[in-house]
């Protein structure tokens, strides 16, 4: 699959650095620091403000070609792989929908009953645009997600525009056939250009939430750090929530959940300590065909997975997003959620593979909602402590695709080994 292939090591996706692979403590160091700078030295502390705004810049450069680029790919694969193996990627991409939207609303149930974001004053950080998308008319809603200008809508930064181009782009794409392998191409390569664009940004943020870290405890005290324990609390609250639905899933498809659950102990631990599912892709495709699933149904759907079915990140989207729309004191009302599971919905599809991906998705709703996108430092600073148990979610998820697809595809011996010659090496070329 081109949007997996295209992590090579060529732009960061198995190469790691001492650097990179310690930037989660760098963060969590930044907020430390951040936040004794700005108990002992406030005026110092609000001064650092400017060197935050720089980081979210950045991050607000890359997202439309990211965005795009990543969607178009991700539904240009998709497409290609329906053809190519039929019932089972239906399937699983049916219930990557579904798994989605079901961790998204667990995202807003869990704001709606917590409100961690209430108590924090995030409007210091920007006042809130007139045309912010948290206030519109349903039918103006749908009628505003076409782009009359596609470029127009891009140098405004009109995400679900993008998101809709990027998806009819995409599907063009790949109903062409081979005419359309060079566009593909040149997607590939502004996606691993960007891809590598994030590295670099994403390695600067320990020093924007030193600073935003700073700014924000000279201005409020201990307010932000007690709303950012209330958000780690409830994203943790959320995902036991959400296993218990796949659970419910698994119970209704003949498995045991406990049993599969001790049956793929070892991938979640190793998901959780190192925050990676790249890490646990060998050992989880091994567990479930010794589960007694075929190679053909875990060899497809498992990378596929990987990126396209993010369960845990996109309950930390919706959660995140509405966090930060709660702590600029603005109620969450229905055209607000309705940009987020819109936004959320596809945004999480084909931008698995990016490194920092959870930061750039909620920039990409924060954006579609007309926020101020400062807040995303904010978020980086206890990222790693969110990013173990969203991970562990993410892997447990794509579990519950391979059992389920397993129930719905009877798979016939000979045609497993034919399609499983055609699928393991894209899976070997999405991790090496």
């Amino acid at each position: 699959m081109a949007s997996m292939a295209a992590r090579s090591p060529a732009d960061g996706g198995a190469v790691h650095s001492r650097a990179n692979r310690t930037l989660p403590l760098q963060m969590l160091a930044g907020l430390v620091v951040g936040c004794v700078i700005g108990f002992a030295f406030p005026d110092l502390g609000k001064a650092l403000l400017p060197i935050g705004q720089v980081f979210i810049k950045a991050l607000r450069m890359i997202v439309i070609p990211l965005v795009f680029s990543s969607i178009a790919l991700g539904i240009y694969n998709m497409g290609r792989e329906l053809s190519a193996f039929g019932r089972i990627v239906l399937i699983a991409f049916v219930w990557f929908f579904i798994a989605t939207g079901i961790c998204i609303l667990a995202g807003l149930l869990m704001n709606a009953l917590v409100h961690p974001g209430i108590g924090a004053d995030l409007s210091i950080a920007g006042k809130v645009p007139a045309n912010a998308g948290l206030k519109i008319d349903l039918v103006s809603f749908l009628v505003d997600l076409v782009p009359a200008n596609i470029v127009s809508a891009m140098a405004e930064q009109k995400i679900l525009q993008v998101l809709l181009f990027g998806i009819l782009f995409g599907a063009a794409l790949a109903s062409i056939g081979e005419v359309g392998r060079g566009a593909v191409a040149v997607l590939e390569g502004v996606q691993a250009a960007m891809m590598r664009m994030v590295r670099w940004i994403i390695a600067l943020a320990p020093i924007a939430v030193a600073a935003v870290m700073a700014w924000l405890f000279a201005s409020q005290g201990l307010a932000m750090i007690t709303a950012l324990g209330k958000l780690i609390a409830t994203l943790y609250l959320g995902l036991v929530l959400v296993i218990a639905v796949m659970w419910l899933v698994l119970f209704a498809i003949g498995h045991n959940p406990v049993r599969v659950t001790q049956k793929i102990a070892e991938p979640l631990l190793l998901a959780f300590t190192t925050r990676s599912s790249e890490t646990t892709l060998p050992i989880h495709m091994e567990i479930l065909e010794r589960f007694g699933v075929p190679n053909k149904i875990v060899s497809t759907v498992i990378p596929l997975g990987y990126s396209f079915n993010q369960d845990g990140t996109s309950l930390y989207i919706s959660l995140a997003t509405a966090f930060v729309v709660e702590a600029h004191g603005i109620p969450l009302d229905l055209p607000a959620m309705l940009t987020i599971i819109v936004t959320g919905l596809i945004s999480t599809k084909g931008m698995g593979n990016v490194s920092g991906g959870g930061l750039v998705a909620a920039t990409t709703v924060l954006i579609a909602l007309g926020l101020p996108v400062e807040s995303v430092a904010v978020l980086a600073a206890i990222d790693v402590l969110m990013d173990m148990g969203r991970t562990t979610v993410n892997v447990f998820g794509n579990t519950v695709a391979v059992l389920l697809v397993d129930r719905f595809v009877h798979v016939s011996s000979v045609e497993a080994v034919a399609i499983t010659d055609a699928a393991e090496p894209q899976a070997l070329a999405s991790h090496i």
